[in-house]
C-alpha cells in the first residue's frame, strides 16, 4: 500500500468516526414524527424549513410585521417560542429576537456554509428555527434569527 491509499483510507475512518460520533450525540425529541407525517400537517415551506433546514428567503415572512402581543410558536407542535416582548427589527429581512422562553429551545454548531454558527431549533420536536448571533440589543446582545415560516403568532 503506498503513501497516498493510507492517507485515503485514514482519513476515511476519521470521516466515519466523526459521523458516528454526531450520531451518537443526536437529541431525542418528544415529538417526533416520520417525513410522511410531517409532511402531512406541515406546508411545503414548513416542511422545508423545519425538517431539511432550509432557510426562507429574506423579507417574505408576514411575521415580519407582526408587533401584537403574543407569543411566537412553533409551526411544527406549536410550543412557545419567543415572547412578543423580546422581538425588534434587525433589519436583516427575518423576525428577530434577543432572548426566547425557558426550556424552548435547543441548540447544535452549524457549520455548513464555509462558517460556524449556532443554530436553533424546538426543544420539543427539533424542527429548525433560525440561528442565534451575538450581535443583537441589551440586555442579552443576543440575535435570534428566525425563519418566520418555522413560527406561528398566537396573539395574547
Amino acid at each position: 500500500m503506498n503513501r497516498r491509499i493510507a492517507l485515503k483510507l485514514s482519513g476515511l475512518s476519521f470521516l466515519g468516526l466523526a459521523a458516528g460520533a454526531r450520531m451518537a450525540f443526536a437529541e431525542t425529541f418528544e415529538v417526533t414524527k416520520t417525513p410522511e407525517e410531517w409532511q402531512k400537517i406541515l406546508t411545503k415551506e414548513q416542511f422545508a424549513t423545519l425538517r431539511k433546514e432550509v432557510t426562507e428567503r429574506p423579507n417574505t415572512s408576514k411575521l415580519l410585521d407582526e408587533h401584537r402581543k403574543g407569543t411566537f410558536n412553533c409551526a411544527g407542535c406549536d410550543l412557545p417560542i419567543y415572547a412578543s416582548e423580546t422581538k425588534f427589527d434587525s433589519g436583516t429581512g427575518w423576525p428577530s429576537f434577543f432572548d426566547h422562553l425557558p426550556n424552548a429551545i435547543g441548540q447544535k454548531e452549524d457549520n455548513t456554509l464555509f462558517t460556524a454558527r449556532t443554530e436553533v431549533h424546538c426543544r420539543r420536536c427539533g424542527g429548525h428555527l433560525g440561528h442565534v448571533f451575538d450581535d443583537g440589543p441589551k440586555p442579552t446582545g443576543l440575535r435570534y434569527c428566525m425563519n418566520g415560516v418555522a413560527l406561528k403568532f398566537v396573539a395574547a
